[in-house]
């Protein structure tokens, strides 16, 4: 256990959305010889986010090429109509926006019925306390550090206290579920967002952009080991 109580490693979530859609099993067997521990994959549909990216067909292409969980972020609107969909394609992770699902309850016992772990994702300008009345039953959170829809986009510094915010509010639900990060994470932030409760990084650009997804991959793990260790 280090100086924040930390019981558990952080966990590493390469992003396909910046890899090589022409390479996507060259590009995520590397990240994961590099250490990835999920693969995140994000669905958009043009609506909920302005871009429109996969969808359940290349979820199952990926399923067949990765070893790693898959961590299957959905970015649409009325997404408990396609959940059965991703989780028989094999995702083992499935997240649904708080602003996107107006029965949160049922959509997040209706993904864990299905055998997957269910996630929540607050939007930046979403606030911590949305969460209060479904903390304890949620596997996982996922806050975005950037509006959700493109990758590459700039680290929202006002995340670092958002990420307190939610584990206070897990805290106090008696819930010890994990906090993952999602947008604009790199080598220089990874420290902070780390001190400020993340347990899982989500990282498309860092890791596939640079030409070595395994060297990033591995870099990343790196940084968060000695932020967690000291």
């Amino acid at each position: 256990m280090n100086a924040r109580g930390r019981t558990r490693p952080v966990q590493i979530a390469p992003s396909v959305l910046a890899a090589d859609f022409a390479a996507l099993g060259r590009d995520i067997a590397a990240a994961e010889r590099g250490g990835a521990d999920l693969i995140h994959i994000d669905v958009m549909d043009g609506h909920f986010v302005p871009n429109i990216t996969i969808g359940a067909p290349v979820v199952r292409a990926i399923r067949r090429v990765a070893t790693r969980p898959l961590d299957v972020h959905l970015m649409i609107e009325k997404p408990d109509r396609f959940i059965e969909d991703f989780v028989s394609a094999g995702a083992n992770m499935v997240s649904v926006h708080v602003e996107a699902v107006p029965h949160l309850h049922r959509t997040v016992a209706h993904i864990q019925k299905l055998g997957a772990k269910a996630g929540v994702v607050i939007n930046p300008s979403t606030p911590a306390s949305s969460l209060e009345d479904i903390a304890s039953d949620l596997d996982f959170v996922l806050v975005m550090s950037v509006n959700p829809g493109f990758a590459g986009q700039s680290f929202i510094l006002n995340s670092l206290e958002k990420l307190r915010r939610v584990r206070a509010v897990l805290d106090r639900a008696g819930s010890s579920a994990p906090i993952e990060i999602d947008g604009g994470i790199e080598p220089s932030n990874v420290a902070d967002v780390v001190a400020a409760g993340a347990d899982i990084l989500v990282a498309g650009h860092a890791v596939f952009g640079g030409g070595d997804p395994e060297l990033a991959t591995r870099a990343l793990r790196e940084l968060a080991n000695m932020r967690t260790s000291g």
